[in-house]
Formats: structure tokens, sequence, C-alpha cells
């Protein structure tokens, strides 16, 4: 369907950018995928070619793009494969705090790597014993002369092993009530003491998006590198939140969107009982019903991307559509896996990996559950 807010100069980024994927990304992205990893390689291209953070205001380096750019880049990097979520994660979730709530001097030491590809980014909210329950996270930042002294453990964090910066939520009040009201946003540098790296975690998919546990033992973070102000950490998060769901959103919207189409390809070439099974009422119905409701998922989403970059308040509409397509994703996933037969089990083909990837896009960004308590709540339930 027509994207409204595309101009022909989008279309042009895209056709760029979908060239690029084709030479430096597609070639590659199963070999990638069996060594589980990215290659840094792959970001320094991306960010040399104008992919990677185009929003940036160009004094910073950027091309000062609208939201649009972002949803060509998401969209583009879905269809090679969702283990490319790392990408979207930089651009579109973690650097857009720097952007927001770093002072000028942050912005100008961090912003120009972060589109270059020089920085990889991530941020750590998730802990051992602390996920959607954010206001009881138990690392803690506390202020010691120059340097704040974190101690804490975070997990499943996407590009956990590449990151040259890493935005930690932190308590640096434990004190305070309600607990929400202690959390601060660091930015951690690689090389900082006492910051270490715990094991790549080995995932049921998106094998080449590298995930890690991250460790501060006694991390000495300069006072400098706090992101806005203190204790004002939980209001920052929320604040974002809103597009990193519609970033998941649509990202498991394009997963759909291509499980359908390659499965479509599928049922028209393989033959049984004499025919295609193309051919077959039921084959015919459960594609018919999927593409139905894809298609009124990508009506939904069109119209909420609008919105966001209009600037609206769409918390309650982007947790609808978080929960919604990642759930349709699923079911997307198995009946086209089934409609293969004994090849959908096969690794070779993509609809095996893309029913491994797309599980996990219901848990992350906040559970779906979380996802329908944030409706309730909107709707005047609790």
């Amino acid at each position: 369907m027509k994207q409204f807010y595309l101009t022909r100069e989008h279309e042009i980024f895209r056709t760029s950018l979908r060239k690029f994927l084709q030479k430096e990304a597609v070639p590659y992205y199963e070999e990638w995928e069996a060594n589980r990893i990215v290659p840094r390689e792959f970001w320094l291209k991306l960010g040399n070619e104008g992919f990677l953070c185009p929003y940036i205001d160009e004094e910073y380096g950027g091309l000062n793009t609208d939201f649009g750019y972002s949803v060509i880049i998401i969209e583009e990097l879905e269809k090679v494969g969702s283990s490319l979520v790392g990408v979207s994660l930089h651009n579109d979730i973690v650097v857009p705090y720097i952007d927001a709530y770093g002072k000028d001097q942050q912005k100008k030491e961090w912003l120009p790597k972060c589109i270059s590809g020089e920085y990889i980014t991530a941020i750590a909210m998730t802990e051992p014993g602390a996920g959607s329950d954010l206001a009881n996270i138990k690392t803690t930042a506390i202020k010691q002369g120059d340097h704040y002294i974190v101690n804490g453990e975070k997990t499943f964090i996407t590009n956990g092993i590449h990151s040259d910066l890493v935005i930690i939520a932190v308590k640096t009040d434990t004190s305070i009530q309600p607990a929400y009201k202690g959390i601060s946003l660091l930015v951690v540098e690689k090389d900082t003491i006492g910051f270490s790296r715990g094991k790549k975690l080995n995932k049921v998919g998106l094998h080449s998006q590298d995930t890690a546990e991250l460790i501060f033992q006694d991390a000495k973070v300069p006072v400098k590198n706090l992101l806005g102000e203190e204790g004002k950490g939980f209001y920052y998060l929320m604040d974002k939140l809103q597009q990193e769901r519609l970033v998941v959103a649509l990202e498991a919207l394009v997963s759909s969107e291509e499980m359908v189409k390659v499965t479509t390809e599928y049922v028209k070439n393989r033959k049984a009982f004499g025919k295609s099974i193309g051919q077959f009422q039921n084959t015919q119905f459960k594609l018919v019903e999927l593409a139905t409701e894809i298609e009124i998922g990508r009506t939904f989403i069109e119209r909420l991307i609008m919105e966001h970059m209009e600037g609206k308040d769409i918390v309650k509409q982007v947790s609808m559509a978080k929960w919604w397509i990642t759930d349709l994703g699923k079911k997307v996933a198995s009946e086209c896996l089934q409609l293969h037969g004994g090849y959908g089990y096969m690794e070779e083909y993509e609809i095996a990996r893309r029913f491994r990837d797309i599980q996990v896009m219901s848990i992350y960004a906040g559970t779906n559950e979380i996802m329908k308590t944030i409706i309730a709540k909107n709707m005047g339930l609790n």
C-alpha cells in the first residue's frame, strides 16, 4: 500500500539502500548466522553510505532527515533478516537518547562516531532479576568525586558484544520512594575500568545478532557521562518507549509480509497429488486469511507512523500494535511453516529461520502482557 509520508527522495534513498544490502548483506547473511555475529565492517559500510542515524542534525554529521527514512531502513533490513535488528536498535532506539538528552559536548563527542559506524551502541535495562519491573532494578551508581561507582549486572543486551557505548539504567538513589524516581541513565564507554562483558548468549533465534551479559564491578563512570538529569532516567525511558515499540511492531509486520511472500512462491511450485499445493482450497484459504490480517496490520502501522511523525501521544495505540502484530507474526510463522511441510523444518529454508526469529518480538521492548496492562490503564480500567 502507498506510504503517504514518503516522497520521491525517500524512494531514491530506499533504492540506494536496497542495492547496498543486495551487495553487502544478502550474500553473507547465512555466513553471519553460522558465525553468530554480524561483522563490524558491515557497520562501517552502513555508516559510510549514510544509513546510520540519518535524522541527526548536520552539525554532528547527520542528514537531518525525518522518521520516514528510519522506516525505510527498518523495512529493508528486516527483509534481509531479523538478526539485523541491532542496527535498528542503534539507529532508532539508543542514539535518540543521546540526541534528545545529551549535553552539547556529549553529542559532539559521540554522535559523529555513531553515524560513521565507528561506535555501536546498546541500551541496558534488563537484569537477571528485573525485566518488565524496571523500577526494581538493582544496579547502583554511587557518586564519588567526579565518578560514579557502578555495581550490578545486565542481561539480554542487544549489541552487547560489539557495543562501544552502553546506556545503562542505574539506581543513583536507593532510598527514595517511589523507587522509579531514583533511576538515572549513564553512558558507559567500552574501556571503562570495572566494566566487562559476560558470555555471548546462545539464543533460539536471531543467531547473528550479538546478545550478551554486561557486568559492572566497581566500574568507574565519569559524572560527565550522566545522560540528562539525575533521577529522571525512568521518565526518559518512558518517553522513548513509544518509538521503540513502534519499531518492533514494524519489524514484525515486515517479517510477516516476507513469510507470506516466500510461502506463496513455495506453494505455487510444490507439487502433490498431481498439482501445485497452492491450488488446494485449504492452502488458498490459509494464505488469504494471513494476507488479510497482515494488510489490516499494515494499515494500522501506517497510520501510527504518520501520527508519530506529527508528534502525537499514541502510547495506547502503539501498545496495541506491538502486541497484536507480534502475536500475528507468530501465527503467520506457524501457518507458513506448516504449509511448507517437512521442508519448513529444514534450516536451508528461510521460513525455518523466520519461525525462530519472530518468537522474541512478543517479549522484548516490553512483553505483550505488559502491553495489555498499558492499554487497560489508558482505557481507565485500573
